[in-house]
């Protein structure tokens, strides 16, 4: 394996521009950059209507398209509620997979 020296500038590099994103005291991005809205669910929404139309129109049966989006809408889901600190929630959730998973 041959190394080539990559090019590298002359002088020393020019300080970072980009802005500062003001933290809030739980060192959360402050404003609406960590927010889920509406927005969000929109495209989520229209994504899930696509995708579920194109398998379809592949020639995907219907009990399957459904299943597959059942699952990514339940990984959606357990995400967002990890990522927005629902601990508890998630856990309430993962109890009531596990016992029905058991058949109790």
């Amino acid at each position: 394996m041959s190394h080539v020296p990559l090019p590298r500038p002359a002088g020393p590099l020019p300080a970072c521009t980009c802005a500062a994103t003001p933290l809030s005291p739980g060192g959360e991005p402050g404003g609406a950059a960590g927010r889920f809205g509406p927005t969000h669910a929109l495209i989520l929404l229209i994504a899930f209507l696509g995708l579920g139309c194109g398998l379809f129109l592949a020639g995907t049966e219907l009990e399957g398209v459904l299943a597959l989006l059942g699952g990514c809408g339940a990984i959606g889901a357990a995400t967002l509620t990890a990522a927005g600190g629902g601990r508890r929630l998630m856990t309430v959730l993962v109890e009531t997979a596990v016992r029905s998973g058991a058949g109790k």
